[in-house]
């Protein structure tokens, strides 16, 4: 193997302050505080996911996380609209609460998911003074783009911000927005599309997409979708990456909050096992096909998000107790490999270490 002169250095690095211009996916419900800290302790940038939580949980989970690392950390929110709750959505929601609470019973499991008055839903703008008063440096967000007033509110926080793009579209919003660096997600990457122009998502290959985003504006790129070696992060570097995203990588670590039968089952994955659903939060995702989507996706029990995702956090709950792997939403993308035990710190350094090799030697 011979060394690669890779200069680490660039726009990313320098507006993230990190050694490494890689950063942590924040994957919802994976993500953990300890985490973000390991990444951040390999001098790469750690992200804490917030979705939609409440601001009481969001200052919680920094605060926690602040605990275990000094350094910056990125913290991403969800930035999508909620629909309004019309009589037509609220009988929609009953036939699609008893639907799953009889597809549960068939399986053996009992749940009591919530009515639709009684759902908390969050809105990302209740965050956003929760964000600042924590002094939180760096906030990524998706599934949207900010409304101006929360950009300038943030920026005059001296606020980095990171859009998510799915399309040169989305990137030339995001950029005309102002929002400093954009993450450009493949369609081959883990989790939920970062769609927000159409609701049917663009399925554009990640490098197909990253080039063609790259031509298009200035900001700095992070790329995200299918990195998992020397020879991938290689490959966006050169299509004008100046950040590698990485996700999937971490499904296994030891900071993972996937449960050891969530990661068994990843790891005995074949490439035909991974698919884009809705049928878990009512947006596209891409994990795990099992049984709870293969009886979901081709019915017309599947609500807008987030009710969806909301109605159907019960039956998770149930089905992690019960290591129910067929009723659990297992998000990864289409790069199957080891799903490695090792710490966060060491996998993220050992992916640097052999994008600094030759990959090809």
């Amino acid at each position: 193997m011979k060394d690669t002169t890779i200069n680490w250095k660039n726009q990313v690095t320098n507006l993230l302050e990190t050694q490494y211009p890689v950063i942590q996916a924040p994957m919802f419900g994976v993500s953990t505080p300890a985490m973000a800290a390991a990444a951040s302790k390999a001098g790469c940038l750690g992200s804490l996911p917030l979705g939609d939580l409440s601001v009481d949980d969001c200052i919680g989970a920094i605060r926690a996380t602040k605990q275990l690392t000094d350094k910056k950390f990125a913290v991403n929110i969800f930035v999508n609209e909620i629909p309004e709750i019309t009589d037509s959505l609220r009988a929609q929601y009953a036939e699609t609460k008893r639907f799953i609470e009889q597809l549960a019973a068939d399986h053996h499991m009992n749940v009591d998911l919530p009515e639709i008055d009684t759902l908390k839903i969050n809105s990302y703008h209740d965050q956003i003074d929760a964000l600042i008063s924590e002094n939180c440096k760096i906030v990524s967000f998706t599934f949207g783009n900010l409304d101006q007033q929360s950009i300038q509110k943030l920026k005059n926080n001296e606020t980095i911000l990171i859009g998510t793009c799915t399309s040169v579209e989305e990137a030339m919003i995001l950029e005309k927005s102002g929002i400093d660096i954009i993450c450009v997600q493949g369609i081959e990457a883990g989790g939920h599309r970062g769609s927000f122009t159409s609701e049917n998502i663009p399925q554009i290959g990640g490098l197909s997409l990253l080039s063609q985003v790259y031509d298009t504006v200035n900001v700095p790129l992070l790329y995200a979708g299918g990195i998992y070696d020397g020879k991938t992060l290689l490959a966006a570097k050169t299509l004008g990456a100046q950040g590698f995203q990485i996700g999937s990588l971490l499904l296994g670590s030891v900071e993972s909050a996937l449960k050891e039968f969530e990661k068994e089952r990843l790891r005995s994955a074949k490439e035909n096992d991974i698919i884009l659903t809705k049928s878990f939060s009512g947006r596209y995702a891409r994990g795990v096909q099992n049984a709870f989507m293969i009886a979901i996706d081709s019915t017309q029990y599947i609500l807008p998000y987030p009710y969806q995702n909301k109605l159907t956090a019960g039956l998770r709950k149930a089905a992690k107790l019960n290591e129910n792997a067929d009723f659990v939403s297992i998000w990864a993308g289409q790069s199957l490999h080891s799903f490695s035990q090792e710490s966060t710190e060491n996998i993220l350094l050992n992916l640097i270490k052999k994008a600094e090799h030759d990959p090809w030697q």
